[in-house]
């Protein structure tokens, strides 16, 4: 299901041949460095530019033999370049190319889904915008709270989405940094001038020091930002999924003709859409981790990295922008479903207005415990008997001896609850305008 619905510009960042693409990218950008120090003959350059070139599987046969992929790599390509390729790969270790290469993918990843993230933004956006105004029922803790907005909760979602974006904006700034610095940083067979002359070609930064590769806390922060990401479109999914439920059934997601939801109940519409992507935010999650622990290698380098970072950099970009991807469309395709929000709002009676007759009274001049006992046993009672809240409070001698009928009147007007939702809005959308 991921490779149908994954955009193809981001698979084939992953793919083995553009793998080793970038990483003929790097060495000619090495190359081209050289040639510009004096250090590459003309000529020779020459014949690099243009014979440079690989065929995948005869890399993959040179390394069943090799058992080193950066060398079968090279091998290809001096049988392509001939005599001039004694010019390539010079001074440079293996990691001068796998760590700028991975650079190079993970920022061009990187990008894909920053795009996706402000699709995601565009949509939370136009749902608030035209869900403003619509109340429904605020819940903490699952109970019933106080009456809120589907705009709000739009909203809510935006403003996480906002700080995503900011995250990642910075982790793919720190993942831009190559090395061309040799065995263990030292430029003992290259030179700094060199290293940063390629990483201009290849748009990156220099790393100001590395040992034999790029310190992978750059990486942890990167598949970290990815995880809470993930984390964000789950947090979106699982709120979905409860205002699915039958009792709720707020929104619902998008139902296709002859889409069937159950092998047994034909009456079944499940938030599937919505369960999946709750299950990827944890492969996700266990990818960062495995990013973190990544970190702690031996002296200046060791390889236990290596294999981790083979499987997390195409696992976690895929998952991730294949997540955005199916939110959109999820969010895009929700139906949401008014006269639920309605019923559910007086679901409890009214008893959400309890807060608004607490104030009243304090306003009135009562102590504010004796305010609450006399509201609290009024709602206690109107829940037991499932009774109206603004009836039984109408009715309780107790409370009209504080409260006129006019105060009353306003304590119950539902739409007081909204009364600031312009405000908020204008900070939550005022803030992606300045952030952008």
């Amino acid at each position: 299901m991921i490779d149908r619905y994954t955009r193809k510009e981001m698979g084939e960042i992953w793919t083995l041949e553009r793998k080793f693409r970038v990483w003929l990218e790097v060495e000619l950008a090495i190359c081209e460095g050289w040639h510009a120090m004096g250090v590459i003959p003309a000529e020779d350059m020459a014949v690099i530019r243009e014979r440079a070139d690989f065929d995948l599987d005869r890399i993959l046969e040179l390394e069943e033999t090799t058992k080193h992929d950066v060398i079968a790599f090279l091998s290809a390509v001096e049988e392509k370049v001939g005599p001039s390729s004694r010019f390539i790969h010079l001074g440079c270790t293996s990691s001068d190319i796998v760590d700028t290469a991975n650079a190079v993918l993970l920022t061009r990843a990187g990008r894909i889904i920053l795009a996706d993230v402000d699709r995601i933004l565009d949509t939370l956006e136009s749902m608030a915008r035209a869900h403003a105004g619509r109340l429904c029922m605020g819940r903490t803790h699952g109970i019933h709270a106080e009456p809120t907005s589907f705009g709000l909760k739009m909203a809510v979602f935006h403003a996480e989405f906002q700080r995503h974006r900011q995250r990642w904006a910075s982790a793919l700034e720190n993942i831009r940094f190559g090395k061309i610095s040799g065995a263990v940083g030292t430029y003992a067979q290259l030179e700094p001038e060199l290293e940063e002359r390629a990483l201009t070609i290849l748009g990156l930064n220099v790393d100001p020091i590395s040992t034999q590769v790029i310190q992978r806390d750059r990486y942890a922060q990167y598949f970290t930002a990815l995880a809470l990401i993930a984390g964000g479109v789950e947090r979106i999914c699982v709120e979905l999924r409860h205002l699915q439920r039958t009792e709720v059934l707020e929104v619902e997601e998008g139902f296709g003709k002859g889409q069937k939801g159950s092998s047994a109940m034909p009456h079944k519409k499940n938030p599937i859409s919505a369960e999946n992507l709750t299950g990827l935010s944890r492969l996700v999650r266990s990818n960062a981790l495995a990013a973190m622990e990544n970190m702690a290698l031996w002296h200046e380098r060791d390889i236990s990295h290596s294999s981790v970072e083979r499987v997390i950099m195409p696992d976690s970009t895929i998952l991730v922008n294949y997540m955005l991807h199916r939110l959109n469309g999820l969010l895009k395709n929700l139906r949401i479903i008014p006269e639920n929000m309605e019923r559910n709002l007086m679901g409890s009676y009214g008893l959400f207005f309890s807060q608004r007759v607490l104030l009243a009274l304090v306003e009135s001049g009562l102590e504010r415990q004796k305010a609450y006992e006399l509201v609290q046993g009024v709602a206690m009672r109107c829940w037991r008997e499932r009774t109206s809240f603004e009836a039984a409070v109408r009715a309780d001698a107790g409370i009209t001896a504080h409260l006129t009928p006019t105060r009353l009147d306003q304590a119950f007007d539902v739409n007081y609850y909204l009364r600031h939702e312009q405000t908020i809005f204008s900070r939550v959308f005022a803030q992606r305008t300045n952030n952008a």
